[in-house]
């Protein structure tokens, strides 16, 4: 049975975080999206734990009104790292509308993935503002699926979480002292008023026990997330390219 040691994966995440910056801006600040979800404050308590409250920097990137924005405030307090609070929704309905008066039909799935592409453009704006490094927030589970937005919340600079699932970074939130309700906080995109469980229409438990062991005890739910699997490979793939041989013979 499959055994996950928290404290030493914890201890090795901060070490690796250390060497990359290191490595890729001795001194730099990481630049995290601060939602208020499990993710982006656990990545946050790694980068403080890792780099010092200095330099670290939040930004949270409301589409008009938030209704848990208290949630991101509680995170950058408790961490006491510089932040920023940067309403995207101007930006957002100026996109939208300058399309709907190019009389593009805007489909719901266009809606829904524009808020997070902007909020990484917002990011990579303000990173650059302090020659920072973006961090990328998402899971092993959500990467599993596909449950993440290209060019959106998947990119960054640096990758923390990536190969930890939801219940993992449960664990590491609890051992770096971060707010429970904040760790525990039922996941949600923030976007369509659903959580992330009733979209995939799985729970992450089951989800995180199958990545892990191998064990499902439902068919249908097993072909579910093999398909979603299979579908969104590509999202974690670098973008085909054609390789062009000047030196091949006719």
């Amino acid at each position: 049975m499959y055994s996950f040691d928290a404290q030493k994966a914890m201890n090795e995440c901060i070490e690796w975080i250390r060497d990359w910056f290191g490595k890729n801006g001795p001194e730099s600040p990481a630049v995290i999206g601060i939602s208020g979800g499990k993710d982006s404050t656990v990545t946050a308590g790694l980068c403080t734990a890792a780099l010092g409250n200095d330099r670290v920097i939040g930004v949270l990137m409301p589409n008009g009104i938030q209704a848990d924005i208290n949630d991101s405030l509680a995170v950058v307090k408790h961490l006491d790292i510089r932040n920023y609070t940067i309403d995207i929704s101007g930006a957002v309905s100026a996109l939208l509308k300058e399309m709907t008066d190019k009389n593009l039909e805007i489909t719901d799935q266009s809606r829904i993935n524009l808020p997070p592409r902007i909020r990484m453009s917002t990011l990579y704006a303000v990173s650059q503002c302090h020659n920072g490094r973006v961090a990328n927030t998402c899971n092993l589970s959500e990467d599993w699926v596909g449950y993440s937005t290209r060019y959106g919340d998947s990119a960054g600079d640096f990758s923390p979480l990536s190969h930890f699932t939801v219940t993992e970074v449960k664990q590491i939130g609890k051992l770096l002292g971060l707010p429970v309700n904040l760790v525990d906080k039922t996941p949600s995109d923030g976007l369509c008023g659903r959580t992330d469980e009733d979209n995939l229409g799985f729970t992450y438990a089951v989800l995180d026990r199958y990545i892990r062991e191998g064990v499902i005890d439902d068919d249908k739910t097993k072909a579910l997330i093999d398909r979603k699997h299979e579908l969104n490979l590509f999202k974690l793939q670098l973008m085909p390219s054609f390789e062009f041989d000047p030196n091949a013979a006719d």
